[in-house]
């Protein structure tokens, strides 16, 4: 009998893949799992200090690496900073041309797809973008050309109409519920609100202009209603990409979600503790509901932090367990041991300013660096008493505010005349630099907008038309005349820093020194700009990214003393993302911080459906804490059965926003922290109260900081 053997083939196994990028020796096992983790929807818990922008370029370091066309990726972030670092970083890793990956924040991404898609939409590609101070003056004119008496009666004024405006488009919150909510005294005026925003949209349209709110608003649409489109855009990138999806809002998450529904390579990365927003009209639910939207969503953590010891961690840890609507994370030091965190009662905010004052100084004797030391509050009124201890003492500090560069007047007069050269029918343009000339007031702009916006290019009309009879009024005309024939010259176009020169030389450096006390300083401030507009081949190009350009291009800060060297006060909303080594917290009293008003107002409603489950939760949505549940999240919900289309809504407390702002300011700090809390204040009458430390102080337990007395010589 014939004796057989079986032999098997075995598949050769395939070499490891040989990557430019060393990402093993560059990073960590959590990260690294991110970087190579495969195809899907996958969410990234993303802890302070963590090494999450390091994970997101890598990521897209790796994706390319593997063959993906730049093209095809998408990475949405909140600043066109962060985006400009993070694509560098990828440039340098690779060594391609980032400029095919599409990336930037939610309103330039809206932009450059909108400037494809306007025609559908009844847009012109040439749109011009409003920024707030336009949108303000648009809403007005439209709460004008309706006839509302508004110094007849407490309608709302033109900003405040359009933040509620843009809150209600943002959130997908109904006008009736805003209202009720937030502004009761105005709800006697909805149906008046209604018309308005119809008018102003109106106005937009005819005007060829978007708002900030649009450029999601309309990307959305082409999502939403135009099937052909629609499809198109979903499957034009392969991978989706979200920064700090944290702070993003209902429409952003609708987007997202819309975006990706068809090839799912989504990845969004964000920290659900540092959530601190809802004011702007972040949704937190976003984040949390992550799971429930992607049911086969995988879930990464990073936890390990490079920016604080240890002792800073475990506080922070202990804080931020008290909050139950959160995925539970232990962040841990890379950076090892350091001092414990201080607890610091005073008598009160004159002797909390002496302190802080007394110790900045005792730390620059011992080595450190003014510049890195941080006094952060919850409200900007908290720290008054310090700016005068601060001063007295010599003690340079800088305060950290909104005030934009681009938003001041003078920038938005300059840039008018560059925006009528691009948009003709920019009418708030047309209006704002006619206004500027002597004898040329609302209603001679309102008559020569008028007769020059039938035309088809009103730019044109007004070149070859006669001026306005009047004393003074033709010359005016004249001059403007003479400088949009310059900067509409089409070399020009190709040239806004000399645009912008030859407007301020040609009239506007007069104008200034009537008009401002302050003239020089803002003549310099345009020599900046023309400096700025160097880099830029063409004016249109350069409009759109000043319009949208999200961080602080210039801060308007109060500096007293040296320029060089000085201590930063800033409220905790503008210190996120910061570090400093060394920070003093306070103003930590019950009703202070946390805010009483924020602890009346809701933190949040989830409403989901019984049947939405994910692997990792043992219940919908939520696991019971009490019932020790494996879930992702910790919080309450009721076990009672639901019947089919039940729709069950859980209602986060404020209290648990206030505490992950705490989180925040506590988790800014690298090498020392204290935590201040004055124990006396004055009422409106004068009298001496007592309050209690914040509860946020009051949870810590007493192994995790260091009890400070006050005492005096």
């Amino acid at each position: 009998m014939t004796k057989v053997r079986r032999y098997t083939l075995k598949t050769p196994a395939r070499p490891a893949k040989q990557y430019r990028v060393k990402y093993q020796e560059e990073l960590n096992s959590e990260q690294l799992e991110v970087v190579h983790a495969g195809e899907g929807p996958m969410l990234v818990i993303a802890g302070a200090g963590s090494g999450k922008t390091r994970a997101l370029t890598y990521r897209v370091s790796r994706l390319i690496e593997d063959g993906v066309d730049p093209s095809e990726i998408l990475l949405l972030t909140f600043t066109n900073k962060a985006s400009r670092e993070m694509l560098s970083r990828v440039e340098e890793l690779v060594t391609i041309d980032t400029r095919r990956i599409w990336g930037g924040t939610f309103h330039s991404m809206g932009n450059r797809l909108l400037r494809r898609y306007a025609e559908p939409l009844g847009y012109r590609s040439n749109f011009t973008i409003l920024d707030d101070e336009d949108a303000k003056e648009m809403m007005e004119s439209a709460i004008s050309s309706l006839g509302i008496k508004t110094l007849e009666k407490r309608f709302p004024k033109g900003d405040v109409l359009l933040d509620i405006y843009s809150f209600v488009i943002n959130t997908r919150t109904p006008l009736e519920l805003h209202l009720e909510q937030n502004f009761p005294h105005f709800a006697m005026y909805r149906d008046e609100m209604v018309n308005v925003f119809r008018r102003y949209k109106e106005r937009k349209r005819d005007a060829n202009a978007m708002d900030f709110d649009d450029l999601l608003v309309n990307w959305k649409l082409i999502l939403d209603d135009h099937p052909e489109l629609s499809k198109g855009l979903k499957r034009k990138f392969r991978y989706i990409l979200v920064d700090e999806y944290q702070d993003t809002n209902r429409i952003q998450a609708e987007i997202v979600d819309g975006m990706a529904s068809v090839r799912r390579n989504l990845m969004v990365v964000g920290d659900d503790a540092q959530s601190i927003y809802s004011f702007r009209g972040a949704s937190f639910e976003n984040i949390l509901t992550f799971p429930l939207r992607f049911p086969d969503a995988r879930i990464y953590k990073l936890e390990v932090n490079y920016r604080s010891t240890r002792q800073i961690l475990e506080l922070a840890n202990h804080s931020i367990a008290n909050n139950r609507f959160q995925f539970r994370k232990e962040l841990r030091a890379v950076r090892g041991d350091g001092p414990d965190p201080a607890v610091v009662g005073v008598d009160d905010v004159f002797e909390q300013a002496t302190f802080i004052a007394q110790r900045i100084l005792e730390l620059r004797d011992e080595g450190e660096k003014l510049g890195d030391i941080a006094v952060l509050y919850r409200s900007h009124y908290q720290s008054l008493e310090l700016q005068m201890e601060l001063t007295r003492r010599l003690i340079p500090y800088e305060i950290r505010s909104g005030v934009r560069f681009f938003e001041q007047a003078h920038i938005k007069d300059v840039l008018s005349y560059l925006k009528i050269v691009t948009n003709t029918r920019d009418e708030l343009a047309w209006k704002r630099v006619l206004k500027l000339y002597p004898k040329v007031g609302e209603k001679t702009a309102a008559e020569v907008w008028s007769h020059i916006s039938a035309s088809p290019n009103p730019l044109d009309r007004f070149l070859s038309s006669p001026p306005p009879q009047g004393r003074g009024v033709a010359q005016s005309i004249n001059n403007l005349k003479d400088i949009l024939r310059v900067i509409g010259n089409e070399s020009m176009k190709h040239n806004p820093s000399e645009s912008i020169r030859v407007i301020v030389e040609r009239g506007y450096a007069d104008y200034a020194r009537a008009k401002f006390a302050n003239a020089q300083a803002r003549l310099d401030d345009l020599e900046q700009l023309s400096q700025y507009a160097l880099r830029y081949e063409d004016v249109d190009q350069f409009l759109n990214e000043v319009a949208l350009a999200n961080p602080l291009a210039g801060e308007d800060v109060a500096v007293v003393g040296p320029e060089d060297e000085k201590i930063v006060l800033s409220s905790v909303h503008q210190a996120k993302g910061l570090e400093w080594r060394i920070v003093f917290v306070i103003g930590l009293a019950e009703g202070r911080f946390p805010s009483a008003r924020a602890l009346r107002v809701p933190g949040g409603i989830v409403r989901f459906e019984p049947k939405q489950l994910h692997p990792a939760f043992e219940v919908p949505l939520l696991a019971s804490a009490e019932s020790g549940g494996a879930g992702e999240y910790a919080g309450e919900v009721a076990r009672a059965p639901l019947s089919d289309g039940e729709i069950r809504e859980i209602v986060i407390p404020g209290e648990e926003e206030e505490r992950r702002l705490f989180y925040v300011a506590i988790t800014r700090a690298k090498q020392e922290l204290y935590l201040v809390y004055p124990v006396m204040a004055r009422d409106r009458g004068g009298m001496d109260i007592l309050m209690e430390p914040s509860r946020f102080i009051r949870e810590l337990p007493g192994d995790s900081f260091e009890k400070w007395v006050i005492g005096s010589e």
